[in-house]
């Protein structure tokens, strides 16, 4: 199986072109098996690259535990790029099908390569049995749970995955993977929830820190940034424009109005090709 290694600011994942090649027969267990980085290639998880009857293109993205998600910002960005660069769809605007439907990609290019991909993501879903959550709110805003003795104010929104925002005061020191990890596996997520822990740096900008679904800690998440610019205004902690830093690297979020589609602007990298034995 022919496939190539990409991330979005750090959050990586091995792509597999199914235009050129059938798709692997069991992907979730291929996922487990490419994801690991000692015994495997090593990444985030695994994104298939199919055709599609309603887009330029399809992704199916697994997470390094085999689930699938329904969508991922960062990586539907790399996919945009692969469309780009290997002339699957070689335009500026590219239409990618994704499990919470199908998105628009605007491509700044340079040299012939995607450079720069600005995201549709889509309107933030902020109903309760939709995200899902059972806490209390739509969407719950600030509602307080407590986790291995943290009292925590959780935000909690979808752009495609559930998320969970939780405001520190100082980021870096958090305890994100004890604490995310608990936070995940909440019973008051029943599909369990991406956690994110932001510090809030000045009206137009956060850091940010992820502890991702499936996967633990990730360099990034893409529509986790989406749900912290939406946390942001809800909780009237941040504007509807923000540059979020996190530890791969910077994205630009753009929320217009409660009722309009979420932009999120950043950069594609594609890191090298190989085969995996069969």
């Amino acid at each position: 199986m022919k496939f190539t290694k990409m991330h979005g600011i750090g959050n990586d994942y091995v792509y597999v072109n199914c235009f050129d090649q059938k798709a692997p027969a069991d992907p979730a267990r291929l996922a487990q098996a490419v994801s690991d980085r000692h015994f495997g290639i090593g990444s985030d998880g695994l994104i298939l690259i199919t055709p599609s009857e309603r887009a330029d293109a399809r992704m199916r993205m697994f997470n390094a535990d085999g689930s699938e998600s329904e969508m991922c910002g960062n990586g539907i960005r790399c996919v945009a790029k692969y469309v780009y660069d290997h002339g699957i769809a070689a335009k500026s605007r590219v239409k990618i099908e994704t499990g919470r439907g199908v998105l628009t990609l605007d491509i700044e290019a340079e040299n012939g390569k995607a450079k720069l991909i600005k995201v549709d993501m889509g309107a933030p879903i902020l109903q309760a049995s939709d995200i899902p959550t059972k806490l209390a709110g739509d969407p719950p805003i600030n509602a307080p749970v407590n986790v291995l003795g943290h009292d925590l104010l959780v935000t909690a929104v979808s752009t495609g995955n559930p998320h969970a925002i939780v405001y520190v005061d100082d980021v870096d020191a958090f305890p994100v993977e004890s604490v995310g990890a608990a936070l995940e596996v909440h019973p008051s997520f029943p599909r369990k929830v991406n956690v994110h822990f932001v510090q809030v740096i000045s009206r137009n900008e956060v850091k940010m820190r992820t502890w991702e679904r499936g996967s633990g800690i990730t360099l990034a998440c893409g529509t986790g940034a989406c749900s912290v610019c939406v946390a942001g205004v809800l909780t009237g902690k941040t504007d509807r424009s923000i540059l979020a830093h996190l530890p791969g690297g910077d994205l630009r979020l753009d929320w217009p109005s409660d009722d309009s589609s979420i932009f999120m602007t950043g950069a594609a990298t594609e890191v090298f090709s190989g085969e995996w034995p069969a």
